[in-house]
């Protein structure tokens, strides 16, 4: 592995960072929740921005509206994008979710009608997973779909929809032979123009930073034509975990805690001297902690670039990563004191009242996207060679 980047690779840098400096003026560097569900219209407005330049998929193939980069060129992108605090207005599930999996398994008249859309900006989608039975084991699924005709009819629930109230469609996975062994019988649908589709009701659900993300999403005969079916009827499990994700280094994930470290260190250095001699050996090793994240990302990069799939690799990331981003954001509530507990709603509160929220933000992400007991048995087995059970 080498541990620089090419001149090409800095050149590309410099380039992304010019255009965010312009693209988002106003924001300043360092991200409060930059996958909020607020200030939505200047999270359009900067999707809009990307798509001019190219930029809302640059790593797909460029026959589906991509520019072909490499995986080193993505994750730079990445990078860039979330140490300035850049919005994600429904990127990634547009890009990292659906849009690979269309590539894989879609039609050609399903690419070309929702290809273009998401490279132009034009839609949100959301993800039609979870069920209040059914999270980490995804395959107990019951949300039931049953062929009539030219469609399928839905029944069912679907829990934990981030976005969904200001996404237009929705992919989802259904039962569709509710005799099969659970991992077959599932298929993979598209639901097109969801705020207005016949029996279909999205209800907010308010996380426990009193934010609203998630929703709950109830199907009551809901009509889907056939040609949405995405894949095989009952073969949707083996469509739905399509991972061609063109980046997992989660290096967006060590960049916005390399800034919240900066700010800290910012803080505790204009901050009473006592303060400084409490805190600043700890805060350099969250520093060093949060660099070995990086490193571990780029590995990922590597990986790829060397067409290889990362596989454990991006387990123990994903492990390392959540974990130390509970231990940056609960440092920094402490650090700051009483001040820390404010939220950004409060003027007074130190450093935009970006601290609580990120801790709070920071609960579940040793839970989504597969627990990291899940991510451990991963390693176990596909990294230790252990064997099961």
């Amino acid at each position: 592995m080498e541990f620089k980047f090419t001149a090409e690779h800095e050149a590309l840098r410099k380039e992304v960072r010019d255009f965010l400096a312009e693209a988002l003026p106003n924001r300043g560097v360092g991200p409060v929740r930059p996958t909020s569900q607020e200030n939505w219209e200047e999270q359009i407005a900067f999707n809009k921005k990307l798509a001019k330049k190219g930029w809302i998929a640059p790593a797909w193939p460029k026959e589906y509206g991509g520019l072909g980069w490499s995986h080193i060129n993505q994750m730079i992108f990445s990078e860039e994008l979330s140490y300035a605090g850049a919005p994600d207005g429904g990127r990634v599930f547009n890009v990292g979710m659906i849009g690979p999996t269309l590539i894989v398994h879609g039609t050609p008249e399903q690419k070309a009608e929702h290809l273009p859309r998401i490279t132009n900006a034009e839609v949100i989608w959301c993800q039609g997973y979870s069920e209040p039975g059914a999270g980490s084991d995804l395959a107990s699924l019951q949300t039931r779909a049953v062929r009539d005709g030219d469609d399928y009819i839905i029944n069912g629930q679907k829990i934990w929809t981030s976005g969904g109230h200001r996404a237009n469609q929705m992919f989802c996975l259904v039962r569709t032979d509710p005799e099969a062994p659970k991992h077959r019988g599932i298929s993979f649908l598209l639901i097109d123009d969801i705020k207005n589709t016949p029996g279909l009701t999205i209800r907010p659900l308010i996380n426990m930073a009193n934010r609203h993300h998630f929703n709950e999403v109830f199907f009551e005969d809901v009509r889907v034509p056939a040609k949405n079916l995405v894949g095989e009827e009952n073969r949707g499990w083996y469509v739905g975990m399509t991972l061609l994700d063109f980046e997992r280094s989660g290096i967006g994930t060590t960049a916005a805690q390399k800034r919240t470290l900066e700010k800290l260190a910012k803080n505790l250095r204009e901050g009473p001297a006592d303060r400084r001699a409490n805190y600043r050996t700890r805060l350099a090793d969250l520093v060093v902690a949060n660099n070995v994240g990086r490193y571990l990302g780029y590995r990922i990069g590597h990986i790829q670039s060397k067409g290889q799939v990362p596989n454990y690799e991006a387990s123990v990331v994903k492990i390392y990563q959540s974990e130390l981003g509970q231990r940056i954001y609960n440092f920094g509530v402490n650090m700051l004191g009483l001040g820390g507990q404010l939220r950004p709603e409060e003027p007074r509160a130190p450093i935009h009242g970006e601290l609580p929220e990120s801790y709070l933000m920071s609960v579940p992400s040793t839970i989504y996207s597969g627990t990291n007991e899940i991510q451990r048995n991963i390693i176990a087995t596909r990294g230790l060679g252990l064997p099961r059970g």
